[in-house]
This record gives C-alpha cells, structure tokens and sequence, in this order.
C-alpha cells in the first residue's frame, strides 16, 4: 500500500495507466493528480469513477502550487515533463525551466513535507545525452539522487527510473508509422537505427516495484528488448515503400541506458541494473544483493542480449490494440 500519492504530469500516457494499476490493485488510499492542462484533467475525469481520485491543476515550475500538493503526501511519481525533443531545441529555456527547475521544486517540496519515497520517471536519453531534452533529463536525475544527501535527517527517499521508447505512447513512433503508411511511405533515419521497447504496462510494473527495493540513490533500468526501428515499420506495413531520411539533430543511431563510466556504479539482477549512488555501494542491502558489472560494461540498444523478433513485435502491438 502506497497509501497517499502524488503523480506529476499524471494526464500523460504513463499518469493514466500507473493511475489505473493503483485503482486495480488497491494500492493507494488517494491519489493526487497533478498536472497544468485542464481538458485532460476534465477528460481523465470522466473516465475515472474514484473518490479517491483528486485532480490538482498546477506546473512543477510553481514551487508553491508544488508544496501545496505535497501536504500530506506519502508517496510521490514525478512524471512531468517537457519530452518532444525538436520542442525543447527551439524552446531551450522552457525545457529547462520545466525538466530541471520542476525536478528541484520536487526535492525541495518532498524534503519539506516529509514525503517518504520520490521516485522520477527518466528516459534512454538522459544517458550521453545528444540533444537538449536528454540533457535536462541527465540533470533532473542528479538532482533527484541528490535528494538523499539534502534530505539528511528527513525520511524522503529519492531514486530514477529509467526505460526506452514505449509502445503506443504520445509521441511514439508506432501511431506516427500507421498514419505514414496511409500515405504510401514511411520515412525511416537509418536502416541500423535500434531501439529499447517496453509497453506501458510494463513501465508501471517496473515502477511499483521499484518502490519495494529503493533504497533512495538508484538508477533502475529494466533489461528490456531491441529491435530495429526499420523492423517497426516493417511490422506495422509489411509492403509499404521504406524512404530513408538521414538521421535528424539530437538524435542517435542507438539508444544508450548504461554507459561505461557508470560501469563502475551498476549492479545487476536478474531483470534489471541498478546505477547506485556513491553511499549506496557501501550498503548492506547491496553488497548482499546484485552482482556488480564488468568495468567498461555498456547497456545499449545495438548491443543487447534481448532483442523482439517480428512475431513477438507484432504480438505485442496486437495484444495493446497498436495493430
């Protein structure tokens, strides 16, 4: 029971469906959502039949309105966020005023009332980061495990989850594809372009049980499957005429979610990896848990393990309604 939780950008794609899973499961005694657009708080609304449902119109950048929707707060998922990446090139400043000042309004808040578990919601972009979105990102997770020493003798514990590109999201490239196909031809970058995939559902699982094991100073990171974003396509319109474009500003040919300078950081378990905070590493919890990586390790979408064939793609799409 996560008793009394907060969700920032809680009308966004993840805010809805963690929403639902908590509603499910019974796993929350109230649930705040937090957000600044007022038609998809009155939308949410209207399909969310919940008492214990209450809806706050607020930014993450007012740190007042912010603190207001901490009292009495127990728990917190901060999933707010500015994510289009050619938005945050040309709004640079709005970028950063909402993924990096929002993230500290969160600690502060969290600290002051005495939230006891924070956990931020990242992206494969916050690792090397190549354009200004996966920057501010970086920096919205060093200040969340930073948290942990500001707190000091508070309760609040902060920890980061982050995961790849999620299947049927606002801004996923699987809608984008469907309508391409409509007109004849999707438009691929590069025909060695790979990436992370999980489903939504699959971010919220990860999440909640993210919560039973934070210590406060993890990175979590889901061993989740490759697969190529022209096999994507080919899932979606298997005849369908393939234009290659060239790859964009800001974006890379392969994702990247552990790099080797983190190496030194990272534990692994059998579904997951854990970038652990400096203190963490003397840790009883983990010197007893997780087996440390090879120095130099690289968690990335090219070089991974696991990786979808176009049956189980195509599978998943269906099982989501995406196909």
């Amino acid at each position: 029971m996560l008793d009394r939780v907060l969700v920032t950008g809680g009308t966004g794609s993840f805010g809805r469906a963690f929403v639902e899973s908590l509603l499910k499961l019974n796993l929350a005694k109230e649930i705040i959502i937090y957000s600044r657009d007022e038609l998809k708080q009155f939308e949410m609304q209207a399909r969310i039949d919940s008492e214990n449902v209450k809806f706050m119109i607020g930014d993450v950048r007012d740190f007042e309105r912010v603190r207001e929707a901490m009292i009495g707060i127990d728990t917190v998922v901060h999933a707010a966020a500015m994510k289009q990446i050619p938005a945050s090139e040309n709004n640079p400043m709005e970028a950063i005023k909402t993924n990096v000042f929002g993230a500290e309004n969160i600690v502060k808040a969290s600290i002051a009332f005495g939230v006891k578990q924070v956990i931020a919601l990242s992206t494969d972009k916050a690792a090397n980061p190549a354009n200004l979105y996966g920057a501010t990102k970086l920096c919205s997770d060093k200040l969340m495990i930073a948290g942990n020493s500001a707190s000091k003798n508070s309760v609040t514990k902060f920890s980061v989850v982050r995961y790849g590109n999620v299947l049927g999201s606002r801004g996923s490239v699987i809608p984008f594809f469907k309508e391409q196909s409509k007109l004849g031809v999707i438009p691929i970058t590069d025909l060695s372009m790979t990436r992370f995939w999980l489903t939504i559902e699959d971010g919220v699982e990860f999440v909640l049980k993210s919560f039973e094991r934070m210590q406060g100073g993890e990175i979590f990171i889901p061993k989740i499957p490759s697969f190529k974003v022209i096999d994507v396509a080919k899932v979606i319109a298997p005849d369908i005429k393939i234009e290659i474009i060239g790859i964009r500003p800001g974006e890379k040919l392969h994702e990247v979610m552990i790099t080797e300078d983190d190496s030194i950081n990272t534990v692994e378990f059998d579904r997951y990896f854990a970038i652990l905070s400096p203190s963490l590493k003397k840790s009883d919890y983990y010197k007893k848990n997780g087996k440390p990586v090879k120095l130099g390790f690289r968690f990335t979408s090219d070089s991974n393990q696991e990786w979808h064939t176009h049956d189980s793609f195509k599978s998943i799409l269906i099982k989501n309604h995406l196909l």
